[in-house]
């Protein structure tokens, strides 16, 4: 199927950029004036490298991946064209893809060696949006998250553009300037709310919230958490790096897995190294996000519904 003329070299990406950084130093201004949010110098420099590395990454590994891409659309089951409802349609089942690896991103250890990248800032501002992974193509994530809506019909440069605009909206969740937005759109859509928790270190807060746009998938799926006023959200990850340097954000959990490998027992721990969530070890001497969780209920004695609020009763009130 032929690409309409409208789309033929179009770059959302670059298109937003004005808007990028417009709203970086919009939200510094703000800041300096005291009111919500913060930045602190060399954690912003570290976040825009990842971020310049990672447009490298892409400019060397993007002809590779449509390649892939083109290849699997010419086994596509249907062929679907470029009308408006395929644009909508399309939207929405990046998202809800993207949902999918995102929680993967985050529940086994191979994605979460690429995706750790983002999380890796103590501070929690739009630069922390930028702060982007370098070596995303050697997990072949993409092998299946783009490849299952190509298989089905849709254009592989439909899915680069709405890829691009998902890319696009999670910039701006990605502060602390913006408290709540209206209740509707809190529902309904990711937020600088919903994605403050997901970027806590807070044993409730954590693998919470992996929406990029809609937020109805967590609550389809059981992991929604709203941000409580009693839980301010901590940033980072578990055990933090303590560095600014961008080699070192972009490749320590890699070199913690070999580590790990090079020190396991038996094939088995050695493919659990890979495979299960972050935070496994054989012996039980590290724990997983769900221990943590599970440990921090316990001691807290709380009962928590299922958007993630206090019930009555319970010893928050």
């Amino acid at each position: 199927m032929n690409v309409p003329e409208f789309i033929q070299g179009f770059d959302p990406i670059v298109w937003a950029i004005p808007y990028f950084t417009i709203s970086v130093f919009m939200e510094m201004w703000i800041t300096k004036r005291g009111q919500r949010g913060r930045f602190e110098t060399r954690d912003s420099f570290a976040s825009l490298a990842m971020g310049v590395g990672n447009n490298v990454s892409s400019l060397v590994f993007t002809g590779i991946l449509m390649v892939w891409y083109f290849f699997v659309y010419e086994h596509r089951l249907v062929t679907l064209d470029f009308s408006w409802w395929v644009w909508v349609l399309a939207f929405i089942l990046y998202d809800f893809m993207y949902y999918w690896s995102h929680r993967l991103a985050h529940t086994v250890r191979w994605f979460w060696a690429d995706h750790v990248v983002h999380h890796s800032s103590q501070h929690y501002n739009l630069t922390t949006a930028l702060r982007q992974p370098w070596l995303s193509p050697f997990t072949l994530k993409f092998m299946w998250l783009g490849s299952i809506l190509i298989i089905t019909g849709f254009h592989p440069v439909m899915l680069a553009i709405v890829g691009s605009f998902n890319l696009i909206y999670q910039f701006w969740i990605h502060t602390e300037t913006i408290d709540k937005c209206p209740a509707w759109f809190e529902k309904l859509m990711n937020t600088p709310s919903h994605h403050r928790v997901h970027h806590g270190t807070n044993p409730l807060y954590l693998d919470r919230n992996y929406a990029g746009v809609f937020i109805v998938w967590d609550k389809m799926f059981g992991t929604f958490q709203l941000e409580r006023d009693d839980e301010k959200p901590r940033y980072g990850i578990i055990k933090n790096l303590g560095t600014h340097n961008p080699l070192i954000i972009a490749t320590h959990e890699w070199f913690a897995i070999i580590d790990d490998i090079r020190k396991a027992k038996t094939l088995r721990d050695a493919a659990m190294y890979l495979l299960a969530p972050p935070g496994w070890s054989p012996d039980g001497t590290r724990m997983t996000s769900k221990q943590i969780l599970s440990r921090w209920r316990e001691r807290n004695k709380s009962t928590i519904n299922e958007e993630g609020a206090e019930l009555p009763g319970s010893p928050a009130e």
